[in-house]
């Protein structure tokens, strides 16, 4: 036989013999301990728990529609609204309305009551996937020494915790939906601040602009076309004047020496000024048209020429109220002298100079003024790309400005919907899925549990206290504890000789030490389904 399995064999019957040496040790101590623990057990008070279900219901309208205000886990939203329920203000209220501690209040701080109270408050998630923080129902229990008491105050904490999450997540919602408003008027603010500044950058800057360039090239090219029409005209208007002044100079060199001169056409037409003032009207108002087909009757250009029209008309009006000199009467005497013919052919050729230069001069001034707005014209679109670059960035500014607005007014529009749906209590809430029950079995103490752990614990305690005895006996049991302390073999061994009488007292005492030992155990284990029924 191997040498560890012989000191196995050994070793449990040195053990087996101190059990049956000590068992009396062993059996008193298990029995004792058990005893005593099932009578401090059923001297301990009851208690009573009662247990409600509350289930965390989603929001009923989709998320699509209407966003939530809050994407708080419902983990951490149980754990606000516990500290919230559980608070010292909210336990001494539930205390003083239930007489709850009436000993404990007596010799204790308000503090060491309400941290007693708080250990008597078990909320537990129920159905947690492994591995996931969120849940969907959680119980709430509440234990005292009175079952109706228990579940009195478990449901006043349900309500409370229902009533905690309607209002938690109420007041979320309004007060994002108040700082989405003040957020939204602060940028509605800065908006109107970059469309002032817009409006004025385009009103400062008009006829500069880069959607008016295309406008202006239109313009620059249909005044460069006027100023070749004009130009062209002031040529054959100075060519006139130069043949008409020397007409004027025949004539009187021919009448200064007495020679007959002809008579000038009657058929030929003489230019008045009235002439002139109405074609130049006319030219005005086609400018008009012009400028009406690539801005408002508003454009300061439009405007300009509106007023010069209005002064033409009124030059023109003042022209036809004076009454020129009838020159046909003087022609068409019945009594003609040759004099008052050449007086009449030089007034008309003066008058002629006189229609001439007044056509010279407004055509003179024509030019000058289409120049001038050609130049103008240039100035702008010269302009155009600077400005283009200025008003980017104002654009830009005000681009940005108007899409924060925007998603602050889409955002604010979606707070004012989920704060809606909170206050009618269709959001995420708790429900009570199983109200506080009324306990009719003590949930603590656990007497038949702590009884077996008391007996389990006598046990122990007998074992050690006889391998104590055993360690001080110095006898020796068995052989080879002899050989093992003296170095001398055995030689011879004796048994024990007992006489009749002596046998009868130990079979007596088998007995006694049966019948007892049964008693013992029988005593423990009546006392323990006692405790099993009544605990």
């Amino acid at each position: 036989m191997p040498e560890t399995e012989t000191d196995l064999n050994e070793t449990l019957d040195r053990l087996l013999g101190m059990v049956i040496r000590r068992r009396w040790w062993i059996l008193t101590a298990a029995c004792a301990t058990a005893l005593a623990t099932m009578a401090v057990v059923s001297l301990l008070p009851d208690r009573f728990s009662s247990e409600a279900t509350l289930i965390v219901v989603q929001q009923q309208v989709p998320e699509r529609y209407v966003t939530p205000t809050t994407t708080t886990a419902i983990s951490d939203a149980l754990q606000a609204t516990t500290q919230e329920v559980l608070s010292r203000s909210r336990l001494l209220g539930i205390i003083e309305d239930f007489g709850l501690y009436v000993k404990e209040r007596k010799h204790r701080a308000p503090e060491e009551v309400i941290e007693l109270m708080r250990r008597s408050i078990d909320i537990k998630p129920v159905d947690v996937t492994p591995g996931q923080k969120d849940f969907n129902t959680f119980k709430i229990s509440f234990t005292a020494d009175n079952p109706h008491v228990a579940e009195e105050v478990a449901g006043r904490l349900t309500g409370l915790f229902i009533e905690e999450n309607v209002k938690t997540r109420a007041d979320q919602a309004t007060n994002t939906t108040n700082f989405l408003g003040e957020q939204l008027a602060a940028a509605k603010i800065k908006l109107e601040a970059q469309e002032r500044l817009l409006r004025e950058y385009k009103m400062q800057h008009l006829g500069e602009l880069p959607e008016q360039q295309s406008g202006n090239l239109a313009i620059l090219s249909g005044l460069q076309g006027q100023l070749q029409n004009t130009t062209a005209a002031l040529s054959r208007a100075q060519q006139q004047r130069a043949y008409l002044e020397s007409l004027l100079g025949g004539y009187r060199g021919a009448i200064s020496r007495g020679a007959t001169v002809p008579a000038a056409s009657s058929a030929s037409r003489v230019v008045t000024p009235i002439d002139v003032a109405q074609s130049e009207l006319a030219h005005l108002r086609s400018e008009r048209e012009k400028l009406l087909g690539s801005y408002t009757p508003q454009h300061p250009d439009v405007v300009k020429l509106d007023q010069e029209i209005a002064q033409k008309e009124a030059e023109l009006a003042r022209l036809k109220s004076v009454k020129p000199a009838r020159t046909e009467d003087v022609q068409t005497s019945s009594a003609p002298v040759a004099g008052a013919e050449d007086d009449a052919s030089v007034a008309q050729f003066k008058s002629q100079l006189v229609a001439n230069r007044l056509e010279i001069d407004n055509l003179t001034k024509d030019e000058k003024r289409l120049k001038a707005a050609i130049e103008e014209y240039q100035n702008r679109l010269n302009a155009t790309p600077v400005r283009e670059q200025q008003l980017s960035g104002i654009l830009r500014d005000y681009e940005l400005t108007k899409r924060d607005y925007a998603d602050l007014l889409s955002k604010q529009t979606q707070s004012e919907l989920s704060t809606s749906l909170e206050k009618r209590q269709e959001g995420q809430h708790y429900r009570l899925v199983d109200p506080p029950s009324l306990p009719t079995v003590p949930s603590s103490p656990q007497r038949a549990k702590i009884s077996l752990g008391g007996a389990a614990a006598g046990l122990l305690l007998g074992l050690a206290l006889a391998f104590l005895k055993e360690t001080k006996d110095s006898a020796f049991h068995t052989e080879k504890e002899l050989s093992r302390n003296f170095s001398l073999p055995l030689m011879i061994g004796l048994p024990v000789l007992l006489t009749p009488a002596q046998e009868r007292g130990h079979a007596r005492k088998r007995v006694f030490e049966l019948v007892a030992g049964c008693i013992m155990v029988l005593a423990v284990c009546a006392a323990e389904f006692y405790v099993y029924r009544h605990g």
